[in-house]
């Protein structure tokens, strides 16, 4: 079922993720799925949709930075500038994970990967989902990032509890990735956020 974004189907995702469902919803780059990250049924239902190898893990998405703690076992300095020189931001940072995560999550790395999106209405709807949403782009393997809510449907049909349509992506581009989980930061993927801007924020963590 699609349903636009609002006050009511935002309400009606919380309700369908605290019961451990999965919806699509529009982030700041791509549509995306989500899912309690720390329900570990819903995970395993994304990968299966997704058709997802075991070995990938699954990013999330957080309302406000103090949900980090959550998700996060330790903050490297990396980690803190870049978010604090960013976010919020279509940047994902990866760091060490707490245990408690699911291992679909972090696909065995012990790691995983956070973005504070530079969206009010996503962090809203994320807000009220709890604080933390998977957000791996709504789409198949291998087939292109969903744009839209109809594509998402498309894709996935009534397989997804519910998609929240509020319109199209605003970039075609995906958030850049950057792995700080170790002493040396690692560019995982370039999006929106240019590898030349990050490393000229990280020349002044010396």
């Amino acid at each position: 079922m699609i349903v636009s974004q609002s006050i009511e189907s935002i309400r009606q995702a919380s309700e369908l993720i605290g019961r451990g469902g999965v919806i699509a919803f529009r982030t700041d780059t791509f549509y995306g799925l989500g899912a309690d990250p720390f329900n570990q049924d819903a995970v395993r239902r994304i990968k299966q949709l997704k058709g997802r190898e075991d070995s990938k893990p699954i990013l999330i998405v957080i309302s406000e930075y103090d949900q980090v703690d959550r998700l996060m076992a330790s903050i490297s300095p990396a980690f803190g500038l870049l978010a604090k020189t960013f976010w919020p931001a279509p940047l994902t940072l990866i760091g060490e994970a707490r245990p408690e995560l699911p291992p679909e999550i972090t696909a065995g790395t012990k790691t995983v990967g956070v973005r504070l999106p530079n969206d009010d209405r996503v962090r809203l709807l994320v807000r009220t989902c709890g604080g933390a949403l998977t957000a791996t782009s709504a789409n198949p393997s291998h087939a292109a990032p969903a744009t839209t809510a109809l594509q998402v449907w498309e894709y996935f049909g009534e397989t997804i509890d519910l998609i929240v349509d509020d319109g199209i992506s605003q970039t075609d581009l995906p958030s850049t990735v950057v792995d700080v989980s170790g002493t040396e930061p690692k560019l995982i993927r370039e999006g929106v956020i240019s590898w030349s801007e990050i490393k000229l924020a990280l020349a002044g963590i010396d």
